[in-house]
Formats: structure tokens, sequence, C-alpha cells
């Protein structure tokens, strides 16, 4: 018995000098994390690729062997890819970070250097300057094109072409090269070659079986746009196909805005090879060209091609002397200004797309000025024609209505089959079927028949997320796929995952269990080879518990319950599998351990780590979470993950900061990675003894101010009844949507020691009538019907009242409580002037708030030295009024606009 408590007793004194041993985390201590990106796995399953990205630093590629666990490293590596025999890998490299930065700052080209090796590691081949690399399917050949000299002031786009023949060792160079493309048997390569002054221009072709190279076409002209005859097509589907190529050719004419091009088409490149070029000759057609805005490719199975069209106009010469500059604002345009200046360069390329019909030499427009968009399918004779001019509106935020059509490719007749719709959803593989939602419906448009069948009639469940928080037409949880035998279309529910009929005749629930035990699931395709969903065998479900946060795999085959392969109380995801083989790659996080990557057969028995990017992270204090269930005034029932400091003592109550948006108890499992941005990190704030309380917080339609408080205080009560916050010392943060929120609340209670609010919406009047910067919107939509939820046609003129009450600037008189605000001087979703209102507003009140603006910023920090900088204030300006330290100079005095390059955050 002594033993056991001698034994007991030192295992207690070693696990408390291991916790002082311990170190907080601090800003300095970032760059010691890395971030695992780029993952890849080889068909074969034997070998994983990956880039470790520490913060601040150069990338390191990892390739490793799952099988021996045989690790090879190459310092600045990125972008690896293997060959599909799983022979070689290629991956490019780049100067590191202060070379990068010494290049950039003498205006030098940062070129990149690409590398192929085999997986016997003995030897490898590098091509320095270059752009792009690609192996042939069979991984026979590896090609490599390389960027243009900073020396080379010609205004050709070729380069020199590396072909390495991976067998013989045998390298073919090619200079002069524009673009290039293996077809995907990998038996052929097309290029075209742009010289100076068109000296040799043409688009070759060469049989990588003969190693022949023939020149198709040869012309002083400009050739672009390559394109095989199996671009879209799936690799069983590949046997006949790569044996028809095109390709634009045209000149530059300086009085016309278009070039006048032809396509080229070419057809048995395997023998003799033909050649058909085509030119706009329909009469209703004679003032359009065919655009190089838009790339053509096959349809039909070949019989027909698909291009894009655009009006011929000539070249006006603008005088800036003699033509006014002026925009002129209309009520009638169906877009306003600002959308049409964002939106000018993408509209003035755009192109309407036609079809040209080999059998019958018949040129088709499909597209017109009112229906602009086509969606692809590979049906023969019918594509679905989407118009949604009709329904164009400032109100509109998220989903434009359209009206749908169906289009004969054959004869250009377009047939409406559905008005209004607000979410069109997909296309059966075929191209046969449409669905989409009408009226919290589904419906499926048959295009053969022009029949339509409400197939969600028969399903004793809605398909619609009625959960959805915006207060329009409530979405679908989505299409999962189509049924492998042509009868179902797969659909999501709430929790699980529904067989309906495609003629509307028959429902079944494919999952069963979901909504009884609260466990969402969904359709993880892992071939991607596979287009359609083969029911007749297992299928791959993603699993996730609403409630309990619970995460993983299930299989199920149709007629049974699922069954689990992995369901932990973790984030178990990004699940990638092998090609040829049944290997899984997958990851596995939670609030303490990085999302590493994990190997295992498809069953997932006997998984094993194969990454480690952070193995340094037990030298440091690291909190805990867990989950508190509450509820707010209105009776709804709520989540939120609480982060526990490291050492933890229950019963004590701690420093607490609320960082809230809308949902955020999904994030109970998600590792907390130390990085520079311009958002509090659990990890940190644990580490150096807080709490951190994300919770959830739901909106009543035209009150989200008030539903926020309400929430929120909901959120905070909570905590101080269970035992965990001090009363005295909690604070807010939130960025966007939760600035608006945090700056709301700021006006209306005292019950937070201070507060910091990011980017916040401050004055719902102004914004009402401002513009997303960054796509030229007016701020309509997102406010009556979108994420300010004030209701369809509650504006500021019409319900004053409403406005006021959820207006934080109708408020300031009441603020008693600190608060810093961030913003970015070119904020293209929240303009600056909102942050300068709320802090222009509060100094005249004489109310403690600083303002901390950071020039030439948007909606988010990007540059490294501001993420440090606002981290650093943050962290600062919560252990002033939250852990009673010493306030720094910057927070009790300012600084002068004079002095401050020489200032430092810390």
């Amino acid at each position: 018995m002594k033993k056991v408590v001698y034994l007991s007793f030192i295992c207690f004194l070693l696990g408390h000098t291991l916790l002082a041993q311990q170190k907080t985390v601090q800003l300095s201590d970032y760059p010691r994390w890395s971030s695992i990106t780029q993952p890849v796995l080889s068909d074969d399953g034997n070998w994983f690729a990956y880039s470790l990205s520490p913060n601040g630093a150069d990338d390191t590629l990892h390739i490793r062997n799952v099988i021996n666990d045989q690790i090879e490293r190459f310092p600045t590596g990125h972008m690896a890819v293997f060959s599909d025999d799983s022979k070689y890998f290629s991956y490019f490299t780049k100067p590191d970070k202060k070379e990068e930065e010494q290049l950039k700052k003498n205006k030098k080209t940062v070129y990149k250097t690409a590398h192929l090796m085999g997986l016997d590691f003995d030897k490898s081949i590098s091509v320095i300057r270059a752009e792009e690399a690609k192996f042939t399917a069979d991984g026979k050949y590896w090609a490599v094109k390389r960027s243009k000299a900073e020396d080379d002031k010609t205004t050709s786009k070729g380069t020199d072409l590396l072909i390495h023949n991976l067998e013989s060792g045998a390298v073919l160079n090619i200079g002069n090269v524009s673009e290039f493309s293996f077809n995907k048997r990998g038996d052929m390569l097309a290029y075209l070659v742009d010289a100076n002054e068109k000296n040799g221009n043409g688009v070759y072709h060469i049989n990588l079986k003969t190693h022949i190279i023939t020149l198709l076409d040869g012309d002083e002209a400009i050739y672009q746009h390559l394109a095989w005859d199996d671009v879209g097509i799936q690799r069983k589907d590949i046997v006949s196909k790569g044996r028809k190529l095109t390709v634009l050719k045209g000149n530059e004419v300086d009085t016309l805005t278009e070039n006048p091009n032809a396509l080229l088409v070419f057809t048995d490149l395997d023998k003799k090879p033909t050649k058909f070029e085509l030119k706009i000759n329909n009469e209703k057609l004679a003032d359009h060209v065919i655009s190089d805005n838009s790339k053509a490719y096959f349809i039909e199975n070949g019989k027909a091609i698909w291009f894009g069209i655009k009006a011929q106009s000539p070249k006006i010469k603008m005088s800036k002397d003699t033509i006014a500059n002026v925009d002129v604002w209309h009520w009638n345009d169906d877009r306003i200004q600002s959308v049409q200046m964002v939106r000018g360069s993408r509209d003035r390329k755009a192109t309407k797309t036609a079809v040209f019909h080999f059998e019958d030499n018949q040129y088709v427009q499909l597209a017109d000025e009112n229906m602009d968009r086509l969606i692809t399918s590979r049906h023969s004779r019918y594509k679905v024609g989407v118009d949604d001019k009709p329904y164009l509106s400032d109100i509109n935020w998220g989903v434009t209505p359209s009206d749908l059509y169906r289009i004969d490719i054959k004869t250009g007749k377009k047939t409406k089959f559905a008005e209004e719709v607000n979410r069109a959803l997909e296309i059966s593989p075929d191209g046969k079927h449409y669905i989409y939602q009408k009226d919290s419906a589904l419906w499926i448009y048959d295009l053969d028949k022009d029949q339509k069948h409400n197939v969600s009639r028969l399903a004793a469940v809605s398909f619609m997320d009625m959960d959805h928080p915006y207060p329009h037409e409530k979405p679908p949880y989505g299409v999962a796929g189509w049924s492998k035998d042509g009868r179902y279309v797969i659909v999501n529910h709430q929790y699980d995952l529904w067989l309906l009929a495609i003629d509307g005749s028959k429902a079944e629930n494919l999952t069963r269990i979901g909504s009884k035990n609260e466990i969402r699931f969904r359709y993880e395709n892992i071939n991607t080879d596979e287009e359609w969903i083969d029911l007749s065998k297992p299928l791959m479900l993603n699993a996730y518990g609403e409630w309990t946060k619970k995460s993983g795999y299930y299989t199920v085959t149709k007629g049974n319950d699922p069954q689990p392969l992995i369901f932990e109380d973790a984030m178990v995801g990004s699940l990638h599998k092998a090609r040829l083989a049944d290997k899984v790659v997958f990851t596995k996080q939670t609030f303490n351990e990085f999302p590493n990557y994990h190997v295992s057969n498809i069953q997932f028995t006997s998984p094993k780590m194969i990454t480690n990017a952070n193995p340094h992270q037990h030298e440091y204090k690291w909190g805990s979470r867990k989950l508190v269930d509450y509820t707010n005034s209105r009776g709804i029932k709520l989540q939120g993950t609480l982060t526990l400091p490291a050492d933890y003592e229950e019963g004590k109550q701690y420093p607490t900061i609320i960082y809230f948006y809308e949902k955020m108890s999904d994030r109970h499992h998600q590792y907390s990675m130390p990085v520079y941005d311009d958002r509090p990190h659990m990890s940190t704030y644990a580490s150096n003894g807080y709490m951190v309380f994300m919770p959830d917080n739901v909106f009543e339609e035209g009150r989200p101010g008030t539903s926020a408080l309400d929430g929120i205080i909901s959120a905070a009560n909570k905590l101080i009844e269970s035992g965990y916050a001090d009363k005295d010392n909690i604070g807010l943060q939130g960025h966007s949507w939760s600035g608006y929120q945090t700056s709301f609340i700021l006006t209306l209670t005292d019950m937070f020691k201070c507060i910091v609010t990011g980017a916040p919406p401050t004055n719902l009047e102004s914004f009402y009538n401002n513009i997303y910067g960054s796509s030229g919107t007016v701020h309509h939509g997102i406010m009556e019907i979108g994420q300010v939820r004030m209701g369809r046609g509650v504006t500021p003129w019409t319900h004053r009242e409403i406005y006021q009450r959820e207006n934080p600037m109708y408020h300031i008189q009441n603020i008693n409580t600190p608060f810093l605000i961030l913003h970015g001087t070119k904020d293209g979703a929240v303009d600056w002037s909102q942050g300068l209102e709320l802090y222009n507003a509060a100094r005249r009140m004489g109310k403690e708030v600083i303002f901390l603006s950071y020039p030439n910023e948007g909606h988010h920090l990007t540059n490294e030295a501001n993420q440090k900088d606002f981290q650093t204030r943050m962290k600062a300006y919560f252990d002033h009024y939250l852990m009673d330290m010493p306030a720094p100079d910057w927070m009790v005095k300012g600084i002068p606009h004079l002095e401050k390059l020489y200032d430092k955050a810390e």
C-alpha cells in the first residue's frame, strides 16, 4: 500500500514539474508553427507528398514512403505531382524568402525551377526558369515549358519546351512554344509556336510512339487555345479519344476591337491528319467573329464544336482632351454603375456561345443578350440555358432568380421550362436531367421528354435548410449525386441522404438513422474517376454529430443502416483515396492536436500518423476545450465551445474573452494554430491564463443588434453561473459582421470590461446605401434579406424606428466601456468610414476609444508586419483591462503622427 502511495506522489510531482517547465505561447513563438499544404497521395498509395509551411518562413517539401517511413526533404519545394505509374515525382522550388524579397526590391523577376526525381531518389533533373511541368498519363514523358528570360524584350510569347523521355533519357528541346498539351492517353503532344516576327508560327503535333513531328498549320498568324477532344472525358472513356484537336488562329487588326479568327479542327491525328477551317459565314452572324476570349471544345462525341462569338466593331481612338469623362448613373440601369465598373473587364470580354455541326456544316447561336449562360453537359441534343435578366435587382443577395430553358443545339430553339427559380442546382452526368428548387420543392426536368416532376413530394421530410439564417427562400441542403442505374437523384436532408426517383414515383431514406441520432451524413466520393453513384456497392459517408461534435466516416449499402468505420471525439476529414489501391489518408484534429495526416486501409483499421508538423508543442502550456449548453432569453437551445486555461483549476474564475460571429460551436475540435492574422488565437490566450468562449448566436428578423445582445449576455451569464468566468473581467472580440454586433453591444450594456471590434458596420443608415468596393454592389440586399436580416422592404425611411433601435450610432451616449477599433483604409467589404464614424462619435462624447487604422489594408490584414502589430496591440489591450497589467504608452498617450515611423507595437 505504501508503494502505491509513494508512486502516486512521485507521478504527481513529475506532472507538476513538467507543467512548471512548460512555456506560455508568445507572438515571438509563432514562427515555430507550421501548416501542411498541397497534400498528394500517389496512385499506388505508397507515397505521400506535402509541404510544411512555417509562419513567415520557407516551405519544405516532404516525400514520405508510407510503408517504410522513409522521408526526403526539399527546401522551398512545393506543388509536388506524382506520375500515374508512381515511379516519379516532380516539384518546383523558388528562391528563399530573403532572396525573393531582394529580387522584388530590385524589380527583378522571381523564377521557379522545376525538378524531376525518381522515387528511388537516385538522380534528378532540374530545369531553371520553369513556368509549367506535366507528365503524360503513362508516366513515360515529362515536359517543362520555360518562362521568358528577363532580358528577352520581344513581344512573342514562345519559350523553350523541354520534353524528357523517362525511359531513354533523351531530351527534345523545342523553341518558341507558347502552349502545349498532352492528350489524356499520353501518346500525343500538341504545341503552338509563337516566335519573334511570327517566324515559324503554327500548330504542331508529335506522335510520342513514332516520335514524328508534324506541322498541322503554319502561317504568320497568332495561334492560341489548344483543346483535345478528350477534355472532360472520364479515364474509362478515353480509348477512342485524343485523336482530334482544335486551335484558334488569327491576327490583330489595329482598326478593329476583335481579332478576326478562324477555328482550326484537326482529325485523324493517329493516321493522316486532316484540317477543317471554320469561319463565321452565317448571314445572321455576319457582324460577329469567333472570339479569343473563350476556348472552344468538342461536344456530341466530336460531331460538333462549341465556341464563343463576339460582335465586331471598329476601334475608336479616345482623346482625353476632346471627350468628357462622366459616368451616368441611371435609375433604369439593370446593374448599378459601380457593379458595371467592377465587371467592366469581364463584361468587355464576354462572349455568346455558338456551336458548329460538322455533319451538316451548320452554325447555331445558342446564347444571346438575354440568355447568356449555358450549363455544359454531355447531352448530344439539348443544353440548359439560364436567364436572370428579368430579376436583376439591388435587393438580391447571394442568389438571383432565373428562368430556365431547354436549348436545342441543332436548331437553337429555346423552350422555357421553369420561371423565377432561386436555386438552380445541377445537371446529371449524361445531361438528360436537371434538378432545381421551386417553391420549397425539388423538381427534375427531363430534357428528352420535355417533362418535369416534383421529386420531393413523397418524402415526409423537407430538403430545405429551415435553419438557414437569412430571411429569403430557404436553400436546399444540396445534391449528393445521381445513381448509376439512372433511376434516382441522391439529395441531402438535414441529417440523412434520400433517394428520389427522377420521375417522382418514389422517395427512400438511404441512411435511415441520421435524424434519430442527430448525425449528419454526407456522401464522400473517394473515387474521382466515377461520376455516378453505384448503389449496388458500399458508399463512403462522412458523418458529424450535431450536438456531440464527433466526426468521422461510415459506410452504407442500400437497404441497411450505416456502419461506423471511424467516429471519434475529434474533427476527422480531408479524406483522399489512392486511385489504384485501397489506401486512404485523412486528418484528425482537436483543439490540442494539430491536423496531421494518417494513412490506413479503406476500413480505417490500424491508422498510422505520417506527418508531425509541430512536435515542439509539448514544450508549451496548452489549454483544453469543453462544450457548454445554454439557452437565450427566447428559449432557443444553443451551444458554445469553451477554451479552458492551460493550468485550469476547477472552481476558479478566470478572465474571459468571448469571440463570436454566428454559429461557432462547430469549431469545437478545430486546432488553434498560432498564426499571424487579425483574430485572437485560443491557444495563445489559454496558454496565458485566459478563458475563451465561442458561442452560437441566432438572430431574429429585424433585430440583428438586440438578438446579438441577448445571445452574448446569455452566453456570458452561463459562464458566470457555471463558475468559469470572472464576471468583472470579461471582454468581447468580433470582426466584420460580429464587428457590428460588438459595436451594438458596446452601447447597451456595461457588462463587459473592454471590447475589440474589427472592420465594423457601425451606422446601419449610412451602411444601407453604401457600396461593396470589391464587387460594386449596393448594401440593400445584405441589409434586408442577407446577413443583417432587417427584412425585405425594411428600409431606413420606411422603418426608421427599427433602424434607430438597431443602430449603434443612436446609442453612443450610453457607452461606458473602453473599446478598440481595427479597420483597413482599403476595406472593400465594410468601408473604412464606418469605423471612422464610430470613432468620431465616441470621441465627440468623450468616450474611451482607440482607432487602429491600417493604411492600404483590406477587410482583413494581409501584411505580416501589420498582423504582428495588431496581434501585439490586441493582446496588450486585453492584458491591461482583463489581467490588470500596465498599459503601454500607445494606449495611454496615443501616437502623434510625426512620431509614427518610430513607434513599435511592443
